[in-house]
C-alpha cells in the first residue's frame, strides 16, 4: 500500500510563494510518474506539473514558468515550488503517483489547501 503524504499549503497573498512537499512511503524511484493536481470549488481536477523516472518535467499552460517540480529520492519526496501565485491558483492539491511494476497502481494523497487572497 503506497502512502503519500503532503504538506506545505496555506493561506498567502497575491506574489507570494509556498513549497508543497509529498513524501512516499516506498522508493519514489518506483514510481513511473508522480505529480501534482488541483481542484479548485466548483470545478474539475486539472493536472498542474509531473515529473516522470527519467527526470523529465511537464507543466500546465497557466503554471509554466512560476512553479517547479522536483525529487529528493534520497528523502522519498515530490516538491512544488509555487512563485508568483495568484488568487486563481486557489485550489486543493493532491500529490499523485503512478506504479506501473509489478502491479499497476493509482495513488493518491489526502490533498492540501493552498489560498491565495490579500
Amino acid at each position: 500500500q503506497v502512502q503519500l503524504v503532503e504538506s506545505g499549503g496555506g493561506l498567502v497573498q497575491p506574489g507570494g510563494s509556498l513549497r508543497l512537499s509529498c513524501a512516499a512511503s516506498g522508493s519514489i524511484g518506483s514510481f513511473a510518474r508522480m505529480g501534482w493536481y488541483r481542484q479548485a470549488p466548483g470545478k474539475q481536477s486539472e493536472l498542474v506539473a509531473t515529473i516522470i523516472s527519467g527526470g523529465t518535467t511537464n507543466y500546465a499552460d497557466t503554471v509554466k514558468g512560476r512553479f517547479t517540480i522536483s525529487r529528493d529520492n534520497s528523502k522519498e519526496t515530490v516538491y512544488l515550488q509555487m512563485n508568483s501565485l495568484k488568487p486563481e491558483d486557489t485550489a486543493v492539491y493532491y500529490c499523485n503517483a503512478l506504479r506501473l511494476i509489478p502491479t499497476p497502481s493509482d495513488n493518491w494523497g489526502q490533498g492540501t489547501q493552498v489560498t491565495v487572497s490579500s
